[in-house]
C-alpha cells in the first residue's frame, strides 16, 4: 500500500504498506513455517512486510539477531478480553456460502456479512497463524473470516524465491486452524509490486489446482485469485487471468466463491459493473480502502456498483491512510463501516502483525502470538477489535 498518494484520490495506492524494503524487528514464531519455526517480521516501509494493499518487496531477516523470542501466551486468566458471542455456527457447522444479489449468503438464502481480520505477508508474519490465536479471534474478538494473505513477489515472495511447500503448508494450517474454530478463510494470492497478475499467471494455477483439490469438501474456503492490480493494468487484463484462473478452481470445487481484484490497487469496481464476469457465478468483485485516504467518492463508487447489481466484498482496509501510516481517521472509517453495514458488504481488517506501522493491529513492542490484552493492541487494532466486537460507539468529533 505504499502507493505515492497522487492528487486523485483515484489513483492512490492502498498497497503502499506492503511495499519497500524492510527493516527491523524479526520474532520467532512458535508456528511451522518451514517445519517448525518462522519468522514474524516488523517491517517498517511499505506493505512488504509492511502494509497491505500496495507492496513492494521487504527484506528478510538479516541474520540471527534480526530474531527475537516469543513470550509465552499468558494464561486465560490474564486476558483481558471477555468471550464474545459465538453467532451461531460450531467449529464444525460452517455452511457453505454463495453469491446472492450483491453479497454472501447461506444456503437458506440468508445474508452474510462476513468481518474479520488479514495476516500480513505470510512469509514474513507466520506467527500469528496459530490455532490458540485463531481461537481468540472467533471467540473473544467475534471474527468470523480470516484472510491468509500470501505475497506473490517481494523478498520470499511464492514466485520470487520464497519456500513454496513451507508457505502453502502454512496456508493449508490456517484453513484447517479456521475451520476447527468457526471461521471462514480466505486464501489470497497477494499480488502487489507485480501490479499485472498475469505475470505469474502459470504459477497461480499451478498452485490453486492444487490446492483447490485439497479443500474442494471444505466449504469455508474463499480463493482471492489477484490481491490489487495496479501499474495501469488494465480490467480486460485482469478478467483474461480471471478467465483461466477461475476454471482451475472450477474443476475441483464447482460451488467456490472466488474474489476477484479490480485495477488500481482493487478501487475500479466501476470498471467491473461495465464488463463484469458472465461465464461464472459466485464471484466477489473486491474493492479495498484506507479510511484517511480514501473518503465519500470512493464510497460513491462502491455505492454505485451496488445499485448496478455488482457482488462486492471489500478483502482489505484500514483506518489510516493509503501508505499503512500517518494518523488514524475515526470519522471516516465509521462513515465507512455504516455504508457497509447498510448493505451487507463484508470486509476484512489489515493487518495481523506488530509491524512498526499504523495499520499493525499491534504495538510493536507486542512479541505475544496469542493471548492478547488490550494494551497489547494498537490504535487500529484497538478500533478493529470493538468494531468486530459490537461495542464501540461511532466517533462523535
Amino acid at each position: 500500500m505504499k502507493r505515492a498518494l497522487a492528487a486523485r484520490e483515484r489513483g492512490v495506492s492502498p498497497a503502499r504498506r506492503r511495499n519497500g524494503a524492510k527493516s527491523g524487528l524479526y520474532c520467532l514464531c512458535a508456528v511451522v513455517l518451514v517445519m517448525l519455526s518462522a519468522a514474524c517480521a516488523d517491517g517498517r516501509a511499505g506493505e512488504g512486510p509492511s502494509s497491505s494493499a500496495v507492496h513492494s518487496g521487504s527484506a528478510a531477516p538479516s541474520s540471527s539477531s534480526d530474531f527475537i523470542s516469543f513470550a509465552a501466551p499468558p494464561s486465560s486468566s490474564n486476558r483481558a478480553f471477555s468471550s464474545a458471542p459465538s453467532g451461531g455456527n460450531a467449529p464444525d457447522n460452517l455452511p457453505p456460502l454463495h453469491v446472492a444479489g450483491t453479497g454472501l449468503a447461506d444456503p437458506d438464502g440468508n445474508p452474510v456479512q462476513l468481518k474479520g481480520v488479514s495476516t500480513h505477508g505470510l512469509a514474513w508474519f507466520p506467527c500469528y497463524v496459530n490455532e490458540a490465536f485463531f481461537r481468540e479471534l472467533r471467540a473473544e474478538w467475534n471474527a468470523s473470516v480470516v484472510r491468509l494473505a500470501l505475497y506473490t513477489a517481494e523478498s520470499g515472495g511464492y514466485c520470487t524465491g520464497g519456500d513454496q511447500e513451507a508457505l502453502k503448508q502454512l496456508v493449508r494450517n490456517g484453513v484447517q486452524y479456521a475451520k476447527a474454530q468457526g471461521l471462514y478463510v480466505i486464501v489470497d494470492w497477494h499480488t502487489l509490486s507485480d501490479g499485472d497478475p498475469n505475470r505469474y499467471l502459470a504459477e497461480a494455477k499451478e498452485f490453486f489446482a492444487e490446492l483447490s483439490a485439497e479443500f474442494a469438501n471444505d466449504g469455508h474456503v474463499l480463493y482471492e485469485i489477484c490481491n490489487e492490480p495496479n501499474g495501469g493494468v488494465s480490467w480486460s487484463s485482469v478478467k483474461g487471468y480471471a478467465l483461466e484462473v477461475i476454471p482451475v478452481i472450477r474443476a475441483n470445487d464447482p460451488d467456490a466463491v472466488i474474489l476477484v481484484g479490480t485495477p488500481t490497487w482493487s478501487q475500479d469496481v466501476d470498471q467491473a459493473v461495465a464488463d463484469p464476469i458472465a461465464e461464472y457465478d459466485n464471484i466477489l468483485y473486491t474493492l479495498h480502502f484506507y479510511a484517511a485516504t480514501h473518503t465519500d467518492a470512493l464510497r460513491a463508487r462502491l455505492s454505485a456498483a451496488l445499485d448496478a447489481g455488482l457482488p462486492v466484498f471489500v478483502s482489505e482496509y484500514g483506518i489510516c491512510d493509503a501508505s499503512g501510516s500517518g494518523a488514524v481517521d475515526l470519522k471516516q472509517a465509521d462513515a465507512w463501516m455504516t455504508l457497509l453495514d447498510a448493505r451487507s458488504v463484508g470486509c476484512v481488517a489489515w493487518n495481523l502483525s506488530n509491524k512498526q506501522e499504523t495499520s499493525a493491529i499491534f504495538r510493536a513492542s507486542c512479541e505475544k502470538n496469542s493471548g492478547f490484552l488490550w494494551e497489547d493492541l494498537s490504535a487500529s487494532g484497538q478500533w478493529v477489535r470493538e468494531t468486530l466486537t459490537g461495542n464501540r460507539a461511532p466517533d462523535a468529533s
